[in-house]
């Protein structure tokens, strides 16, 4: 066998069965190998961006990574902004770019590229094959590398000639180490923290917002009075009824000031120290006051839930801790569409066991409080800040979870970035409702020109974050994608349509206009 069947086949025997690919003539290999090899699923994206961000997404449902398939240097760099926000949600890629052959390089083709030089920005581990015979040893290693915690980007690049010579066969994946245990020094000086009764923060972050580190949480809160928070945007959290719920740090500067002002401790759980999204003009960048204590329990590479274990035996926390249960918000009706009754809509109508991926933005700012007592479900959220990640995460998290509705809600603005995914959801046949937050506008940098200390912005400035003249038509965006579509404006309109979406397997998106 080729080098490229050898490597497929010790994907897909290392647990990597699913594909998001954009190949080019170099990775022609790679995709012929696919008919050889059963139990590979290619999923073809349109653009680089939209096959990267699907891989975040699917790895943050399957806890195992898919692999991508890029062209090039160019593909990759059309795919560097969703690998950017995949490094800091902490999720598994097996990320193959292809290459010239190796003996081509030398004469500077057109599309001559430092993809090494490209990748590691985004990348943890990044390696070029150089030879046929190493590629499925190589491809093995990138498994293995992907799954070290809490979770990497591997790149793999794969010249073209390396593909096409012949290979070795099927490589074992390298056994991968668990995640190391805290250390009870760690754990009684955290303890110690806890019973002093100071005003303390757990900062939670990673696994630890999944249900079993959450109901840990609880149990030390509940027993020492620390408050829980997650940080701003997390990759992924289990929230709704019967799941402790916690709240986030907020994401404007004054309003997390606000929230830290009197703490004294933060204790971070897989989380890092709180800092503020972007530095503004008189506002400092750290968020917690002077003097406020910084404590480890455990970095995200540890054993998070079983440092919250040892943390609540050492201060004799309850064995379960009772959270005030809410009712979810009743169906809103009648009236225009607000952010409020948005969030009830959610609260009220989501199913058991959706996904939401959250790209709200300005929009969303509201949403959490109102479906803490929603049926069960998780949270998905943009980690790394580059927008155009919303809709590839729900497409990558209907792959991972085909039996769940998968709910995008998605600002009008950033959607344009990565809309080619709705072509794949369709061709998928994926089951994704997309709301779009149609406000015509960057609402979040209308916000962001006064905290930057641009005054008065003028005609010039205002066009530059306004979406009209022409004004998008989502629902026609839809059609020609494939996806059936329905533009709502009245809360009415709202219920009836999502209530629609939710009945229909497969796509389909709900433009909303604000």
């Amino acid at each position: 066998m080729d080098g490229a069947e050898s490597l497929v086949r010790t994907l897909v025997a290392g647990g990597v069965d699913v594909c998001f690919a954009n190949p080019g003539t170099s990775e022609l290999n790679f995709v012929s190998a696919l008919d050889k090899v059963d139990g590979m699923r290619c999923v073809l994206c349109l653009f680089e961006g939209v096959a990267a961000g699907a891989a975040d997404g699917y790895a943050r449902m399957a806890n195992k990574p898919a692999s991508t398939l890029l062209h090039l240097g160019p593909g990759l760099a059309n795919g560097l902004a969703n690998l950017h926000n995949a490094k800091r949600a902490q999720s598994p890629v097996v990320n193959i770019v292809g290459d010239h052959a190796s003996y081509h390089r030398v004469y500077d083709a057109p599309l001559t590229a430092d993809i090494e030089a490209l990748a590691r920005p985004v990348s943890s581990w990044v390696r070029t094959v150089t030879d046929a015979r190493s590629v499925a040893v190589d491809g093995a290693a990138a498994i293995a590398a992907a799954h070290a915690a809490p979770g990497q980007v591997a790149t793999l690049i794969l010249p073209a000639d390396t593909a096409w010579n012949e290979g070795s066969g099927v490589a074992s994946v390298p056994r991968v180490p668990p995640r190391p245990a805290v250390a009870s020094a760690i754990v009684e000086a955290t303890a110690r923290i806890l019973r002093s009764g100071e005003p303390t923060v757990l900062l939670l972050g990673g696994v630890s917002l999944r249900t079993e580190g959450l109901a840990l949480a609880g149990r030390i809160a509940a027993k020492s009075g620390a408050q829980l928070l997650a940080q701003t945007f997390n990759a992924r959290v289990e929230r709704g009824a019967g799941r402790v719920p916690v709240e986030r740090v907020p994401y404007f500067v004054d309003q997390a000031l606000a929230v830290f002002k009197e703490v004294r401790h933060v204790i971070l759980v897989g989380a890092r120290a709180p800092v503020a999204f972007f530095g503004y003009p008189g506002k400092p960048s750290a968020l917690t006051p002077p003097g406020c204590d910084i404590q480890t329990l455990a970095a995200p590479h540890e054993d998070l839930t079983g440092a919250l274990a040892a943390l609540a035996e050492a201060i004799g926390a309850p064995r379960a801790a009772a959270w005030p249960v809410d009712e979810p918000p009743r169906v809103p009706t009648g009236g225009a569409i607000t952010s409020d009754a948005l969030a009830a809509t959610l609260g009220s109508l989501l199913p058991e066991g959706a996904i939401i991926c959250d790209e709200s933005l300005t929009t969303g700012q509201s949403f959490f409080p109102m479906t803490y007592a929603a049926a069960p479900h998780d949270w998905l959220q943009l980690t790394g800040g580059a927008i155009g990640d919303g809709m590839p995460l729900a497409t990558g998290a209907a792959v991972a979870c085909p039996e769940r509705k998968v709910i995008s809600l998605e600002a009008d603005g950033s959607g344009m970035y990565t809309l080619q995914s709705l072509w794949t959801q369709a061709r998928e046949g994926l089951n994704v409702i997309t709301l779009i937050w149609a406000n015509h506008a960057y609402a979040i940098l209308r916000h962001e020109l006064a905290n930057v200390g641009a005054k008065n912005p003028g005609p010039k400035a205002l066009e530059m974050v306004s979406l009209g003249n022409p004004e998008l038509d989502w629902v026609s965006l839809a059609k020609g994608m494939g996806v059936e579509g329905r533009r709502v404006e009245t809360v009415d309109e709202l219920v009836r349509a999502f209530r629609a979406g939710i009945a229909v397997r497969g796509p389909f998106l709900i433009e909303v206009v604000l």
